[in-house]
């Protein structure tokens, strides 16, 4: 079925929708449940991060496993379509780019993998504590 907005009035509505995912509830949840404060979530900036704690200058971005290409080559997991393949790829390289660009302007930048969220988020959390340092 066609698509009844042009490309650039759908990417204008697509851009706009903004949700948190359960991924960043439990992380939020896991913040709050060890007394990390601070964190904004839905925060207007570059590569539109996660959560953001302006007074720690630390970005956290959340990356779903498939569409931000986690070893997606070696585990196959390349879709089969070139569209994806070509969009997964946008992403990686977007998400380099954004992460380059917010610690050349002093962020730090966090990146979770979602498998890491599900299965070990005590190490996510780690990882954050040591930032904090």
């Amino acid at each position: 079925m066609p698509d009844k907005f042009d490309q650039k009035t759908r990417s204008k509505i697509m851009s706009s929708i903004r949700s948190t995912t359960s991924l960043e509830a439990n992380f939020k949840r896991l913040l709050r449940k060890n007394k990390i404060k601070g964190y904004k979530s839905n925060y207007k900036m570059l590569g539109k991060p996660d959560l953001v704690s302006v007074k720690e200058k630390i970005v956290i971005f959340i990356d779903g496993d498939f569409w931000h290409g986690y070893n997606w080559k070696r585990l196959h997991k390349v879709p089969p379509k070139v569209y994806w393949q070509n969009k997964i790829r946008g992403n990686i390289i977007r998400d380099k780019k954004y992460t380059s660009e917010l610690r050349r302007s002093g962020w730090n930048v966090l990146r979770f993998w979602e498998h890491d969220i599900k299965s070990n988020p005590e190490k996510c959390l780690v990882k954050l504590i040591r930032a904090l340092k």
